[in-house]
């Protein structure tokens, strides 16, 4: 891709041209026959790199994955989770319903970035205006953002309306829900499509863009959720042995934000991520959002520490150090995971991912010490500059070792998930002697420990079948109320009241709205 910055002029033209939303019929309807269109756009690659880069600017909004708003049905109402005080309540305590925090901001964001990758596959593909070359890497990328788009709608809502075209403001609007099944059979049909368009790798301001494994390894997430063991396991198979992608040998270098600059943060071991650091050389800068989920982990001075009488020593610590507790404490471990007895005896995974003191100073919170970025030079509160990624090579591992056990028991699967196990004890403790179901019930706990906080567990104590009695049976903050609340309907998020109230169409092939009426 060319190196390209985009200035402000350039992002208002984006704007201009990628903004379709469902609700701005007037604009729709304008005659706006002497203005810049999508049909008049596409006439160099400087152009269409302007819309591709916007695709990947809809990924940062404060909607999405800039903030809470993403993680927050993927990590509250778990057991790892939930704030140092009563904010969020109604998704700690499954008391979201229709129009009470029922995803409209994502629901808003995620859309808006689908139509936006429509238009632009639309305005490239087949423009023999473009190179071939550039054509088939940009639509491998817009396939591949596209796909990641419909992987959240379809997670968190289930069956949603589903259009791979640009449509008009009517359309939009009468739009029923189509099938789940249909719109992940279509997902992964177009990412092995851009598997086979894209490149191994990037360089540069180019790193934040989707290769090729961030392809596959999307595509075995989707195969994961619909429990397609054979095809999840080819899927991380080829990741594995194909990619340039390796483990860490530290667990603590997977992210340890205090020893990286923005330009040093992505490491061998992401594979997919949205990229906050940089890549602003070739236009992803453009809503260059801080990454405001760094707060969330990052703690509140005001709570800490846990004797009131080492304030003065806690803040003379930070400031030695060049720190500053200026987050939120929105998502701290809940008081079983922050216990080292809690996990297995000897897994230097709890010292990396949980801290409980600070320069010696007892805290009253635990926090995600993985996950947090105390630096006042490159990560101050308005600025963070980590990325959030999605999927690492040790969860492709752990996949692959649940795909092989499903498929023909334990035998072929201690590989994958031994692999992981050996940087997380010293000396190693690998897995043998399980049967096919206590593999199965090991990796609960194992995948836990390994990916806590980083936006997958809701997701797989929902499709494991126990995300109810996981929550029954863990103990909370006495502000949370999740264990009495929660009900088989939780699994889904109802579709935004809004949505419906728009479109009456949405109930019809679902008049309970997943449960909530």
């Amino acid at each position: 891709m060319k190196k390209m910055k985009l200035n402000l002029l350039n992002f208002s033209v984006f704007l201009l041209l990628f903004s379709f939303t469902i609700g701005c019929e007037e604009f729709l309807e304008e005659d706006f026959r002497d203005g810049l269109s999508p049909q008049t756009f596409y006439n160099s690659e400087a152009e269409a790199t302007m819309a591709v880069n916007g695709v990947y600017a809809a990924m940062k909004t404060g909607s999405w994955n800039s903030s809470r708003w993403r993680a927050a049905p993927w990590n509250f109402g778990t057991d790892e989770l939930s704030a140092s005080r009563n904010i969020w309540k109604e998704l700690h305590n499954y008391t979201f319903d229709e129009g009470i925090y029922d995803g409209q901001r994502i629901w808003d964001a995620i859309y808006t970035l689908i139509r936006n990758a429509n238009s632009a596959i639309e305005g490239i593909e087949g423009n023999e205006k473009l190179s071939q070359s550039f054509r088939d890497q940009s639509i491998g990328e817009l396939l591949t953002l596209r796909a990641f788009g419909y992987y959240d709608l379809t997670v968190q809502f289930g069956d949603v309306p589903y259009f791979r075209t640009l449509l008009s403001s009517d359309d939009l609007s009468t739009l029923p829900r189509t099938p789940m099944a249909t719109i992940r059979t279509d997902m992964k049909a177009d990412l092995e499509k851009a598997f086979g368009l894209l490149p191994s790798t990037y360089s540069s301001s180019d790193l934040g863009r989707m290769t090729k494994w961030a392809a596959m390894a999307l595509k075995s997430k989707y195969h994961l959720m619909d429990k397609e063991w054979a095809d999840c396991l080819a899927a991380c198979k080829n990741i594995i042995d194909n990619s340039p992608h390796k483990l860490m040998e530290k667990f603590e270098d997977v992210y340890n934000y205090a020893a990286t600059t923005p330009s040093t943060q992505v490491k061998p071991e992401h594979i997919m991520w949205v990229d906050y650091a940089g890549a602003a050389g070739s236009g992803q800068g453009t809503m260059q959002a801080s990454n405001n989920m760094t707060n969330e982990f990052n703690p509140r001075l005001r709570d800490e520490p846990k004797n009131k009488k080492q304030k003065n020593a806690l803040k003379k610590a930070l400031a030695a150090n060049n720190h500053a507790f200026s987050g939120y404490g929105a998502e701290v471990p809940l008081p079983d995971l922050a216990k080292r007895s809690t996990w297995e005896d000897g897994d230097l995974r709890y010292d990396a991912t949980i801290m409980t003191h600070y320069e010696g100073i007892e805290l009253k919170f635990p926090y995600f010490k993985k996950l947090q970025n105390l630096d006042q030079t490159y990560s101050m509160r308005s600025g963070h500059p980590e990325n959030v990624v999605f999927i690492r090579l040790a969860d492709i591992y752990l996949m692959a070792a649940e795909s092989e056990n499903e498929l023909n028991g334990p035998a072929n699967a201690y590989q994958y998930v031994n692999k992981v196990r050996e940087r997380a004890f010293e000396p190693d403790k690998p897995w043998s002697g399980k049967t096919q179901a206590t593999f199965r019930t090991s990796m609960y706990d194992e995948r836990k420990w390994e990916l806590c906080a980083e936006q997958h567990r809701r997701v797989d104590l929902i499709r494991w079948g126990i995300l109810e009695q996981t929550v029954k049976n863990t103990t909370y903050r006495k502000w949370n109320n999740g264990p009495a609340n929660i009900k088989p309907k939780h699994v889904k998020y109802p579709i935004p009241l809004n949505e419906i109230l728009r479109n009456p169409k949405l109930l019809e092939s679902d008049p309970t709205n997943n449960g909530y009426r």
